[in-house]
């Protein structure tokens, strides 16, 4: 509720209840409708500039996220986000082991039949860019992570 959760700075002094009930604000459904939910910690300021001499540059990641817009659109004719449920179980296949487990975490999470689908779009975008032309357990492993928040506001019972 004060903003600064997770702050370094340890400026934040909510209680656990208090950040639970304002995380509850945020309905299921509208979370459902959320593709990546994720927190993103300050940096320091003392960090910035390390951070900003690793990892991939913008002009790479830019490239990157054409070249997989680019097999979308040759794929389907049209982005991941864009696919309806036919067009999802057509693209977005998953061999026995991956849909196990994608399976089993849906019902230990409680995720709607919109997550199954949002989480599989999710996943195909994952495997577009890691240029691979079927979706593996990493791809929907890691999509699932990005529906952290929604797990944490509303927990399964």
């Amino acid at each position: 509720p004060c903003g600064y959760l997770g702050d370094p700075s340890g400026r934040c002094h909510c209680t656990a209840e208090q950040i639970a009930r304002y995380r509850r604000r945020i309905s299921g459904p509208l979370l459902d409708r959320i593709d990546i939910q994720i927190e993103v910690p300050a940096i320091r300021s003392a960090d910035l500039s390390q951070a900003a001499l690793q990892g991939e540059t913008s002009a790479e990641v830019r490239q990157r996220v054409a070249k997989a817009r680019g097999r979308q659109l040759e794929r389907s004719g049209q982005p991941n986000s864009q696919l309806t449920p036919p067009e999802i179980e057509r693209y977005c296949r998953l061999d026995s082991k991956t849909y196990s487990m994608l399976h089993r975490a849906l019902e230990r999470l409680g995720l709607s039949a919109r997550a199954y689908h949002r989480v599989l779009k999710v996943a195909r975008t994952i495997a577009d860019l890691a240029e691979r032309p079927n979706i593996e357990l990493t791809h929907v492993s890691e999509a699932l992570g990005y529906r952290k928040l929604e797990r944490v506001a509303h927990p399964a019972n």
